[in-house]
């Protein structure tokens, strides 16, 4: 069910069972208010990224962070795709997630790290939720361009881009963009996705 409160979009959850009220309310908006986000914020948030767990405890993840109006900012925006580009630009913060593709302590490849930089996001995301703020993540970017704008060693991948700020005014994003955000949320029901004994036999539990 979709909720219009003072032009922000609320599209919770249609859960079977309860959440959370931070899982159930995030979602992922293309609308942006211009709003500066505070400082202590921004740091409460990569602080929870922080403690995310990680194999081994390699902490394989890195952020590079962009505010708007700085040449950070500028370069990551330069980074992504055409799409991306016609909503993130009222984004007050956008950041760029690293991995560390090897491991600090043994030298060989960490086969975990795009998942621990993922855990380090969600991590931060929920985070950023309880502080009132909204992320949309992003794979639209190219990570070559990345690497070379900002001298990323060689061993480091880009991972995933993340908007982050306040929710804006969805009628003032491109038409097109407008029927996205006020798209209800789905969900594969958990039967298909959820197995015991054998892959693709539904669980018990469900």
């Amino acid at each position: 069910m979709l909720f219009l409160i003072k032009n922000i979009m609320e599209k919770p959850a249609r859960a079977k069972y309860q959440l959370h009220s931070l899982l159930s309310n995030r979602w992922s908006p293309r609308a942006f208010s211009n709003k500066k986000v505070e400082k202590e914020k921004l740091q409460r948030i990569f602080e929870a990224a922080r403690w995310a767990p990680s194999a081994s405890n390699e902490q394989p993840w890195s952020f590079i962070v962009g505010e708007s109006g700085d040449e950070t900012f500028n370069k990551i925006f330069e980074t992504l795709v055409e799409f991306n580009q016609l909503w993130v630009k009222t984004a007050p913060v956008v950041i760029l997630a690293l991995g560390k593709a090897d491991s600090v302590k043994s030298g060989k490849e960490n086969a975990w790290f795009k998942y621990d930089v993922g855990q380090s996001v969600a991590h931060l995301t929920f985070q950023a939720s309880y502080e009132g703020l909204w992320l949309h993540q992003m794979g639209g970017f190219d990570g070559k361009k990345a690497k070379q704008l900002f001298d990323i060693p060689d061993g480091y991948e880009v991972v995933s881009a993340v908007a982050i700020g306040y929710m804006g005014d969805y009628h003032l994003l491109h038409p097109n963009l407008q029927k996205l955000e006020v798209t209800e949320r789905e969900r594969k029901n958990m039967d298909k996705f959820v197995f015991s004994n054998k892959f693709g036999e539904t669980s018990g539990l469900i």
